[in-house]
């Protein structure tokens, strides 16, 4: 008797436990965790769909599109609720171009959902789209496109595949392009489509804008043939060209090889392709530089056009010696033959002359050291070594002079040349010209940045850099106009010292001299025919400045000058 009551007693202790957490859960969800279990009912009636912004296209200077969005179609199915496999396979096939058997195996499937293809063109997506079947979905995205393959990759970038920018100006201005997505948001049925008369919120999605370029694509097609050819023609290892408005810093062609094709960046092996060598690469000018030189000390006092040096064929600059590229002494030269013959040993004098602090100041002036600050990602500053440096030598003043043992971008070398050409006024290099946002449109202005020489200064030394080439009677000049330029052959560092055979080669110029209308500067990456700028940098300067002319309606310089004089 006592036992049965026992077994009683607990039952009901049981019972009256499990009662109790029955009575504690109730209150918990009832009361305690109303809110929280009625917003989860509540989210299972909610669908919230995110609507794609489409990003902003850009354009050329003429307004020809470089890069946009197209609309494809991933297409897929739930084979549960498809009534007819066989005949959805059929009518499939021919549109999506694929076999009848794949599309009704897939068709057949006891999954909830399987992939049929995705990237389908517009057309495609729209035409399944109108079919209204139940079970076949056909879902949008954008597509970044670029109808000129691989025009302009350098300076464009590329968008992944999640819509995001990388380099170039796709990278640079991702937020301006990428627009922000809308959002739509309301009760669905048990198939999870929106109910259309259900309590609903939108938000509309807002387009990226659209941005111009100060390209110019006829340019920047031209340039890029020329630097192909180029390259294959003194089998170099790559080079680069940038073209420049010098009054503004407007960047009218920019182009690099070897590159790639943004339309499919995935397959790009070597990720280096992505960065721009034209703002990312730092090189050695070489005798380039010599035109910097030469106008510090012009504008210093410390050496006029018709000045004279003596040239010995060496100096020595902090203990070292250094000599002349062809290793002989020239007598008593001008200012001009010092460019003309390209003589290390008259530029280092200048240097010298100058003295470290008004070299540097001078070469900082002109844009060297610092970034460039132009609208374009990944962009280097260079490398200048300075007396305030612990690793700057007395000899630095020296090999600096000419370009050795300091290192800059193709970019800034352009720039600082353009201020030559521009009365002595650094302008700031840029490469968007217009963003149009909206009902919002921003205009970019060229910038000046500083004062780099005197007007009188530039004047003289550009004086002095036409008659240079025509006294060498360089492969650069380019009939009927006046050509301001000069050579550059660097020696490429490698470690211990330089490379003995390898060098890279360059030109700059700009024309018509007496009212430039462009910079141009050509660099060619170790070219294997020859190592001197004159030889492979200079002709190249020369073709792209032939046809450039012609592009851009510059008349040659007696047709100019005539119709200036019949204003």
């Amino acid at each position: 008797m006592e036992t049965s009551n026992y077994r009683i007693y607990t039952v009901m202790a049981v019972l009256s436990a499990a009662g109790l957490v029955l009575i504690g859960q109730l209150v918990r969800w009832q009361v305690i965790e109303h809110h929280r279990f009625a917003a989860l009912a509540e989210a299972e009636h909610q669908n919230e769909l995110v609507i794609p912004s489409r990003r902003g296209d850009v354009r050329d200077r003429t307004g020809h599109l470089l890069a946009t969005d197209l609309i494809r179609y991933d297409i897929s199915a739930s084979p549960k609720i498809v009534t007819d496999p066989k005949n959805m396979a059929k009518k499939l096939a021919p549109v999506l171009d694929m076999p009848e058997n794949e599309l009704l195996k897939r068709l057949s499937s006891d999954k909830l959902w399987v992939p049929l293809k995705n990237s389908v063109s517009q057309e495609a997506g729209e035409e399944i789209l109108s079919w209204d079947h139940v079970g076949l979905q056909a879902d949008p995205r954008p597509e970044r496109v670029y109808p000129e393959g691989a025009l302009g990759a350098h300076f464009l970038g590329f968008v992944n595949s999640n819509g995001n920018g990388f380099y170039g100006v796709e990278g640079y201005y991702d937020s301006v392009l990428k627009g922000k997505p809308g959002l739509q948001a309301g009760e669905r049925s048990p198939f999870g489509e929106l109910i259309p008369l259900g309590v609903s919120h939108f938000i509309p999605p807002q387009n990226g804008g659209t941005i111009s370029l100060t390209i110019d694509r006829s340019v920047q097609r031209l340039v890029e043939q020329e630097l192909v050819k180029a390259v294959n023609q003194y089998q170099a290892q790559g080079g680069t060209v940038v073209i420049m408005q010098p009054k503004t810093g407007a960047i009218l062609a920019m182009a690099s090889y070897p590159n790639y094709d943004p339309n499919n960046y995935a397959q790009v092996k070597n990720p280096y392709l992505f960065l721009n060598p034209s703002v990312s690469e730092q090189y050695e000018p070489g005798s380039v530089f010599k035109i910097i030189t030469m106008a510090a000390g012009l504008d210093a006092g410390e050496v006029g056009p018709e000045g004279t040096i003596y040239d010995g064929g060496s100096i020595e600059v902090g203990g070292r010696f250094i000599y002349n590229w062809d290793r002989q002494g020239h007598g008593q030269v001008d200012m001009t033959d010092v460019l003309a013959k390209s003589l290390n040993v008259g530029v280092a004098q200048i240097a010298v002359a100058l003295g470290k602090d008004r070299f540097y100041t001078y070469v900082k002036r002109f844009g060297f050291g610092k970034l460039a600050e132009i609208d374009l990602g990944n962009e280097g500053p260079g490398t200048l070594k300075t007396p305030k440096d612990v690793s700057w030598h007395e000899s630095d003043l020296g090999t600096n002079s000419f370009g050795q043992g300091i290192a800059v971008t193709p970019v800034q070398i352009a720039a600082a040349v353009s201020a030559v050409a521009n009365e002595g006024l650094l302008m700031k290099p840029y490469i968007v010209q217009q963003i149009i946002d909206g009902e919002e449109t921003k205009e970019i202005k060229a910038t000046v940045v500083r004062r780099a020489v005197s007007e009188e200064t530039a004047e003289k030394l550009t004086t002095m850099l036409v008659e240079a080439l025509e006294r060498s009677e360089s492969p650069a000049l380019v009939p009927g106009y006046k050509v301001a330029g000069k050579t550059g052959t660097a020696e490429i560092p490698v470690p211990g010292g330089y490379h003995p055979t390898l060098t890279l080669t360059s030109f700059a110029g700009y024309l018509p001299a007496d009212d430039p209308e462009v910079t141009i500067l050509v660099i060619i990456d170790r070219p294997a025919t020859s190592r001197w700028g004159a030889e492979t940098a200079a002709p190249t300067f020369k073709r792209i400045a032939e046809q450039l002319v012609v592009l851009l309606n510059i008349p040659p310089d007696e047709v100019r000058v005539a119709m200036t004089e019949e204003n």
